[in-house]
């Protein structure tokens, strides 16, 4: 059955990949929205043809109504625009925006009553009890994209009773340092960070992966999409990706989703949840890796889950920190400003100074974000 999809960053990794998703299965795309990247929100306007679009730059969005004024699609700037496409009528919408700036799409999302496919853990991990609040409030399932809680997710499915869960195991790939030690990463470079052993992602992530930052935030993640405490959560070093997380329940049981290393495997289940189709993802063969291993996180090395743990055990407005003070220091050492061992001191830094705040609204987020963000700058 057809279906009517909106994809939020559609020129990135993860959105160019659900619109693979898209083309096999022949739904119909009403909106698409990106930061600035206006050669390929053109290509993908005359291919899909949506009936709106929008850039948050506002002088690239000013571009594109040009280069498109032949099309019938409306084309919309500014964050105003993303959340105006993110507001309208459909089966599903996929918010894949990289960062904090997909917050206000997402709660666009909620309150439109649309089917959230969310691919953004920002989302949660700034906002996370606003968010859940809501969808809850608005009777909205909030379907996970990433592949680990994705996993989870599933695994869940046979689930009679949530108390019957012991235990999350979110897997890590390590990253391309594995195995090393803090000394040995001083003198990283950026073009080694962004060189990920198993996934293609965009840069921002994949300096995260590099860090292991990005698993810290995926266990602030499972905590507001599992409601499960972070005691109860844990992490293991699995490098061939095939296991993409684990539930463990009362009785000792593990139950696991496996599969190649494929982003259209969790994207696809979110757009057809309940429901399974076949997908364009290659079969998984276990026969042909031989040997999966797991391996405990080096926490002394790897020292941001560590963060990102202390952070949502405080809870309030300091996990917000840990992740604005992150993105800035993320974007530094891309830009050369920063060693890769200073991500670490400068998030660590900022979530131990950050003011606390356990009650707090959209405002007191964007407040605390600013705060962090421009701490880091302070000390570059």
């Amino acid at each position: 059955m057809s279906k009517v999809v909106t994809i939020l960053g559609s020129t990135g990794s993860i959105g160019t990949q659900a619109l693979d998703v898209v083309d096999m299965q022949g739904y119909e795309v009403l909106a698409l929205t990106a930061n600035s990247c206006v050669d390929k929100m053109e290509n993908q306007i005359r291919k899909y043809k949506p009936k709106y679009a929008a850039l948050v730059d506002e002088k690239a969005a000013g571009e594109l109504k040009v280069k498109v004024s032949d099309t019938g699609t409306k084309i919309l700037s500014g964050m105003d625009g993303v959340c105006e496409c993110a507001s309208l009528s459909a089966d599903y919408v996929l918010n894949s925006i990289v960062g904090m700036a997909g917050l206000e799409p997402t709660i666009s999302v909620l309150n439109a009553g649309n089917k959230l496919a969310l691919a953004n853990k920002e989302t949660l991990v700034t906002g996370g009890k606003i968010v859940t609040e809501l969808a809850k409030e608005k009777g909205i399932k909030i379907l996970p994209v990433d592949s680990e809680h994705s996993a989870i997710f599933q695994s869940l499915q046979g689930c009679r009773n949530f108390s019957e869960v012991k235990r999350l195991i979110l897997t890590a790939s390590g990253g391309p340092f594995f195995g090393k030690k803090k000394s040995e990463l001083a003198d990283i470079t950026v073009e080694q960070a962004l060189n990920h052993p198993n996934w293609s992602m965009g840069a921002k992530i994949t300096i995260d992966s590099a860090t292991m930052m990005n698993k810290g935030l995926e266990l602030i993640e499972a905590v507001w999409l599992f409601d499960m405490k972070p005691d109860n959560i844990d992490i293991v070093v699995h490098r061939q990706s095939v296991v993409h997380s684990l539930v463990e329940y009362c009785d000792n049981s593990v139950i696991a989703q496996l599969g190649v290393p494929d982003m259209r495997i969790p994207i696809q289940y979110a757009l057809t949840y309940p429901d399974r189709i076949p997908s364009p993802v290659k079969q998984l063969s276990l026969t042909d890796y031989g040997t999966l291993t797991f391996d405990k996180p080096d926490y002394e090395t790897f020292g941001l889950i560590n963060v990102c743990r202390a952070a949502i055990n405080e809870g309030g407005l300091k996990p917000a920190c840990a992740n604005a003070a992150n993105e800035e220091a993320n974007l530094a050492f891309r830009q050369g400003k920063i060693k890769f061992t200073q991500i670490e001191e400068l998030v660590r830094s900022a979530v131990e100074l950050a003011c606390q705040k356990s009650d707090y609204t959209l405002s007191d987020i964007h407040d605390a974000c600013k705060w962090a963000s421009d701490f880091v700058k302070s000390k570059i």
